[in-house]
C-alpha cells in the first residue's frame, strides 16, 4: 500500500501522520512537550522532538501496518512556527527522504488545519482558528485563502498558557483552565445560582480583529489579588470564546458562507464549540468540528495536505531549496494544488 507521510513540528508536538493514497488516515502518533511549570523554551523542546522524532515515526508505521517501502513521498510542516523546532522537523523529514530515496514537501501549519476540515464534511467554510500562536478568522476566497480577522497581540493558546502559569497551572494549561470553570459552574449550580456570577473582564474586539493583552493584565491583578482561579477561569472562558466567536459570526456574514469550521488546539475546548454550535443554528449555519486529534497538533494533517500536493505534482527532490519559513502566514501561501478548494 503507498502512503504520505507527515511530520509536524511547528512548537511543542512531534506528531507522524499516514495517509493512504485515497487520502484515508492510517496512522497519527504524536508526543507533546510539556512542563509543570513555565511555558515553552524552543531549544529545550527542540531537543524533546529530536529524542522522540524516531520512536514517533516507528510507532506510525505500525499503526498503519506499513513498512518504510510503501512510503512514496514525506511531507512536513515547515510554516509557521517555532524556528528551533521547524528545524528539527525538517532536519528529521529530509534524513528520511534521502534514505528512502522519495520527494519531500514543504506544507504550510495553518493551512493543514483548514484542509484537514475536508475529513468531517467541511467543503466551503469559514474557519476559527484557534490555537497557542494563531488566532485567525479564514476562509478560500476568490483562489486564495484570507484572513478576516486576527488577534493584534497574543495567540488565544499562548494568552491562555500565561495565565495558566500565573496560576501555578503546568504547560499546556488549556485543559486545566476549562477543568476550573466547569467547577466553578458547578459549584453555582450547587449554591442555586440561576446565572453564573461572572466577572468583568475587558471585551477586545476591534472590526474583525481581537485583542487579549488588556484582558491578560486585568487578570493577572485578580490572580494577586486572591480571586479564586475558578472564577477567573470562568469568566476568562466566556468573554474570550464570545469575542471570538462575534467575530466568526461577523466573518460568516461577510463571505456569505454558511459552514463554520473550528480549527487549532484551542478548539478542543467543549465550551467554545457549544458556544460556535449555538450560534451557527441561531444562523441556520452548520459547524463542524474535527476530532481532538486532528485539533491538535499532528502529522496527518500535514500528510492530508501534503497527498494534495503530492498529486499535484508539487513534490520535490531538491532538498537544497527546501526551507523552514517560521513567519509565513496564511495569506501568502499560494494554492497551486487546487484552485477550486473551498471555493
Amino acid at each position: 500500500m503507498k502512503c504520505i507521510i507527515g511530520i509536524e513540528s511547528t512548537a511543542h508536538t512531534f506528531g507522524v501522520g499516514i495517509v493512504g493514497l485515497d487520502g484515508k488516515i492510517l496512522a497519527n502518533i504524536k508526543d507533546s512537550y510539556t512542563t509543570k511549570e513555565g511555558g515553552m523554551i524552543p531549544l529545550e523542546v527542540r531537543a524533546h522532538h529530536a529524542k522522540v522524532g524516531e520512536m514517533v515515526f516507528e510507532k506510525a508505521l505500525k499503526e498503519a501496518g506499513i513498512l518504510e517501502e510503501d512510503l512514496e513521498c514525506i511531507a512536513f510542516s515547515n510554516a509557521p512556527g517555532l524556528a528551533p523546532c521547524l528545524l528539527e522537523g525538517m532536519s528529521f523529514a529530509k534524513k528520511k527522504a534521502v534514505y528512502l530515496g522519495i520527494p519531500i514537501i514543504a506544507v504550510n501549519h495553518c493551512v493543514a488545519h483548514l484542509v484537514i476540515g475536508e475529513t468531517c464534511g467541511a467543503k466551503s467554510p469559514v474557519m476559527l482558528y484557534a490555537s497557542g500562536a494563531n488566532t485567525q478568522i479564514v476562509a478560500f476566497v476568490g483562489g486564495k485563502f484570507r484572513i478576516f480577522g486576527e488577534t493584534l497581540d497574543l495567540g488565544v493558546g499562548n494568552f491562555i498558557d500565561s495565565l495558566g502559569r500565573s496560576m501555578g497551572l503546568g504547560f499546556p494549561a488549556g485543559v486545566q483552565i476549562q477543568k476550573l470553570a466547569l467547577e466553578f459552574e458547578k459549584l453555582e449550580t450547587k449554591n442555586k445560582v440561576l446565572e453564573p456570577r461572572l466577572l468583568e473582564l475587558p471585551y477586545s474586539v476591534k472590526g474583525m480583529d481581537v485583542s487579549f493583552s488588556g484582558i491578560q493584565t486585568k487578570v493577572r491583578g485578580l490572580i494577586e489579588a486572591g480571586v479564586d482561579n475558578r472564577e477567573i477561569a470562568y469568566a476568562l472562558q466566556e468573554t474570550v470564546f464570545a469575542m471570538l466567536v462575534e467575530v466568526a459570526e461577523r466573518a460568516l456574514a461577510h463571505t456569505g458562507k454558511n459552514e463554520l469550521l473550528i480549527g487549532g488546539g484551542v478548539g478542543c475546548n467543549s465550551r467554545l464549540q457549544e458556544m460556535c454550535r449555538v450560534m451557527c443554528e441561531e444562523r441556520g449555519a452548520r459547524f463542524f468540528c474535527p476530532p481532538n486529534d486532528l485539533l491538535t497538533d499532528n502529522g496527518a494533517m500535514i500528510g492530508y495536505l501534503g497527498l494534495k500536493m503530492f498529486q499535484a505534482g508539487l513534490a520535490t527532490r531538491d532538498l537544497e531549496n527546501v526551507d523552514i519559513k517560521p513567519r509565513e502566514r496564511t495569506d501568502e501561501v499560494e494554492v497551486l494544488w487546487q484552485k477550486n478548494f473551498f471555493g
